[in-house]
């Protein structure tokens, strides 16, 4: 594999992690937090989710980067490269996971809920613009539409938590 699809993989990777830790994580503590959980349990939900993914993302790249490679070269490779994309992979999920999640630390309910979706929706933003820039595309395009993207998670998110909430799945003290 040359020095460019490494760097396609690594980007690839990175992008995918920051992406899907954003949305996946917001979508969820979302959805709990609209159901009136404690503070708590949204700490804890979005803290096993964060490293829970991280991990199965990162072994996810890794076998799907290593297969695709060896079918590439039509023979067996040794893991390699895909390694270094699987951390990529990790470290970016992580540190954009937390992201939606700090505010749960800092405030109560609505203002978590609320600081935790913008800053979500801008970083998505950024994603999409930073990205764009980079490779020479339309910045404000791609940021809308990876916030655009990122917002649908949120609204199911949103719209999940409230109907269970409703049809009485999620039970108060």
């Amino acid at each position: 594999m040359d020095t460019k699809k490494h760097k396609v993989m690594y980007v690839r990777n990175v992008v995918f992690g920051i992406e899907d830790s954003l949305v996946s994580t917001v979508g969820l503590l979302s959805g709990i937090a609209v159901s009136d959980v404690s503070t708590a349990t949204i700490i804890l939900t979005g803290v096993v989710l964060i490293f829970v993914e991280s991990i199965s993302m990162a072994a996810g790249s890794l076998i799907s980067e290593h297969q695709a490679s060896e079918y590439e070269s039509r023979k067996d490779l040794p893991l390699g490269k895909a390694r270094f994309a699987a951390l990529l992979m990790f470290v970016s999920y992580l540190l954009a996971g937390l992201v939606p999640l700090w505010p749960y630390f800092l405030f109560s309910h609505p203002t978590a809920l609320w600081t935790s979706i913008g800053t979500t929706l801008v970083c998505l933003f950024l994603l999409g613009a930073v990205s764009a820039i980079r490779f020479g595309v339309r910045p404000l395009y791609e940021g809308f539409r990876t916030l655009l993207i990122g917002g649908v998670a949120i609204l199911v998110g949103v719209l999940v938590g409230k109907l269970l909430e409703y049809f009485g799945v999620i039970a108060h003290p």
